[in-house]
């Protein structure tokens, strides 16, 4: 049976292949981008969230049976902050109402590895707090040193991944049927990463940062195919979990801590 599912981020990288991947499985796709998109909408502005719920539904006519947040940035902005954490709570939130008229509802955010990697607890801490105008002024006060810049990007992904886990098991969410997940790619190969895979030396930083013993660098179809089963209707007892597709890199770093 043909499934409505909304995938963000759909114009490109893991969003676009994902959404590929739907179609081919004989669902309909509702994608959401900046451009070349169904729904052309900013998750980085309140607006631009409140307009992209809005052509939703009505691409929709009210119902909706999976959501796939794969919208996002990289840089080391404070517009990352707005997209990352934000636009993807909002996302998955704003649609929720949707995603009740279904039989078999389902939604699924990007995380990524670096939730694990050095970041900014100030910053981890606003987003929790759900506090966007101070969070962005931390982000503009780390954006201005290239040397922790680049704490922001980690930090939006981990506040996700925890945020992910408290809504989860909510009665707003596993309470009223809808699993929650967040998968955690390591280094895919996507326009969005193709300025840190430019050179060998930025490769061979990436694999310092990244380590990927189980196949390198992963192609986008590989987090594409774990978010595509997150939205079938086979998968029903998983929820609140942060399923990390990253080649072994979770392993390499924390070992067994874990457990």
């Amino acid at each position: 049976m043909s499934r409505t599912m909304v995938v963000t981020g759909a114009a490109s990288g893991t969003g676009e292949a994902v959404a590929g991947l739907l179609r081919q499985r004989g669902d309909r796709v509702i994608g959401v981008d900046l451009r070349n998109a169904d729904v052309v909408a900013d998750l980085g502005s309140p607006d631009g969230r409140l307009a992209f719920r809005d052509q939703v539904a009505e691409h929709a006519n009210g119902s909706i049976d999976g959501v796939v947040a794969a919208a996002g940035l990289a840089a080391p902005v404070p517009g990352t902050v707005s997209v990352n954490y934000f636009g993807m709570i909002a996302t998955l939130e704003l649609l929720r109402p949707l995603l009740l008229q279904s039989s078999a509802p389902r939604a699924v955010g990007v995380s990524s590895m670096s939730s694990i990697q050095p970041l900014d607890a100030g910053l981890v801490d606003l987003l929790s707090q759900g506090d966007e105008a101070r969070a962005l002024t931390r982000a503009e006060e780390l954006a201005a040193d290239p040397q922790v810049g680049q704490l922001i990007y980690p930090a939006t992904k981990k506040a996700f991944a925890q945020w992910v886990r408290r809504a989860a098991v909510s009665d707003e969410w596993a309470g009223a049927g809808i699993p929650l997940n967040a998968i955690a790619p390591g280094m895919v190969v996507t326009p969005r990463t193709a300025p840190f895979r430019a050179t060998e030396e930025g490769r061979e930083q990436m694999r310092a940062a990244v380590p990927m013993p189980l196949g390198g660098f992963a192609d986008a179809l590989v987090p594409a195919r774990l978010l595509a089963w997150l939205v079938s209707e086979e998968k029903t007892h998983v929820t609140g979990q942060v399923v990390f597709v990253d080649g072994g890199s979770d392993a390499v770093i924390r070992g067994d801590s874990t457990w």
